[in-house]
């Protein structure tokens, strides 16, 4: 089946022009680091690194709190303690799923722009 693919790959590249090469080659695959800086692009960028900032806040509380969850000396104030440092790291957790949504939602939108690209360049062939 990769075989396919690759002849299928090899055939819309040499139908195209090289813009539309280039284009195609700009809305390929990204490593996961290209993916998290491209979160940080765009109208939603300042959610971004506001998420990051509070999740660095977050963070820096939940250490505290275990700190202080080592440092308690009766039972009440260890599961405070504790119970402050779970939450924290659950806020985080779901931080970090929402960039990870984030960072899917971009890659989606990549491939869509490559599909738009392929019919597009069909068509004009076509016409």
């Amino acid at each position: 089946m990769k075989t396919n693919e690759t002849n299928i790959d090899e055939l819309i590249k040499q139908a195209l022009t090289e813009e539309e090469s280039e284009m195609l080659e700009r809305l390929g695959e990204q490593s996961v680091l290209e993916q998290m800086m491209s979160t940080f692009q765009g109208k939603m960028k300042w959610i971004a690194i506001y998420s990051i900032i509070i999740m660095l806040v977050l963070f820096g509380l939940s250490v505290y709190c275990l700190f202080e969850f080592l440092n308690a000396n009766n039972t009440r104030d260890m599961v405070m303690w504790g119970a402050g440092m779970g939450m924290g790291m659950m806020a985080v957790g779901m931080l970090k799923v929402w960039h990870w949504m984030q960072m899917d939602k971009n890659a989606i939108l990549r491939e869509i722009k490559r599909l738009e690209l392929h019919l597009a360049t069909l068509n004009k062939n076509n016409v």
